[in-house]
């Protein structure tokens, strides 16, 4: 009664071992990969799947974006400058097929990857654009990744460059970089505001020298402007063209 009994539940747990190896159930973010006798056979999903035991085997695909965390690459920019450089990786498998027979792990062989690609393409670039133009260096990295990992049926969406560490030597001499280029701008701009006022200058002493009597009172108004602080002793020559003048309009009353 007792064998009876265990030969009973053993088969009740074989039949259902052989229904749950029979029937899947896959999300709608979810493809299966279905094998046959070892050779591909279909790519199923979603919904409920049936396969034939010990005959068919599947391998669930995610078809969701993946976000990727790149870890600290060491980059030596093209002006010698070196820098650790992180960013974050987005991809999603297009074809399941080729994720999965084309390449091992496509996870850890897209990671490995971007790694690599990143060092590389931001090692064509200098210093300053890489901490300038972070979105051409984003779109060029996607690009190389998009083409390479094609052939793995995986899609890199987007990548994004995080951080980019310096050491406390090279912030120092950015700072000082950008202190110079402060001065160096300050001084144009004083440079350019003396010129400007020279010329207005030049334009003034061309019209008053085309005017003798301008020129005469414009040199009064000066001894005004002078006398104006009663605490001072100013002590001038006479222009002889202010004592011409004088006389002239002095001979002209006269007549």
């Amino acid at each position: 009664m007792v064998l009876q009994l265990g030969s009973g539940a053993l088969l009740a747990f074989l039949l259902l071992m052989l229904v749950a190896s029979t029937f899947r159930i896959l999300r709608e973010y979810e493809r299966g990969v279905v094998f046959q006798l070892g050779r591909f056979w279909q790519v199923k999903g979603p919904g409920l799947i049936v396969l034939i035991p010990l005959v068919q085997q599947m391998v669930r695909v995610d078809l969701r974006t993946v976000v990727h965390d790149v870890p600290p690459q060491d980059v030596i920019t093209r002006d010698n400058v070196s820098v650790k450089v992180n960013a974050v990786l987005y991809f999603r498998v297009l074809d399941p097929q080729k994720a999965i027979i084309q390449v091992e792990n496509f996870l850890a062989a897209t990671s490995q990857l971007a790694q690599t690609t990143l060092r590389a393409v931001l090692g064509k670039h200098e210093l300053d654009e890489l901490l300038a133009e972070r979105e051409k260096l984003n779109a060029d990295v996607q690009q190389v990744l998009d083409a390479q990992t094609d052939a793995w049926g995986i899609k890199v969406a987007n990548v994004e460059i995080k951080h980019v560490d310096l050491n406390e030597s090279m912030i120092r001499a950015i700072a000082k970089q950008a202190e110079a280029e402060r001065e160096r701008r300050a001084k144009v701009i004083h440079a350019e505001g003396e010129l400007q006022a020279s010329e207005k200058l030049m334009q003034a002493a061309e019209m008053l020298g085309r005017q003798p009597g301008a020129m005469q009172l414009r040199y009064m108004q000066t001894l005004s402007s002078i006398a104006g602080d009663k605490s001072s002793t100013i002590v001038f020559p006479l222009p002889i063209e202010l004592l011409k003048g004088m006389a002239d309009l002095s001979a002209k009353d006269k007549t």
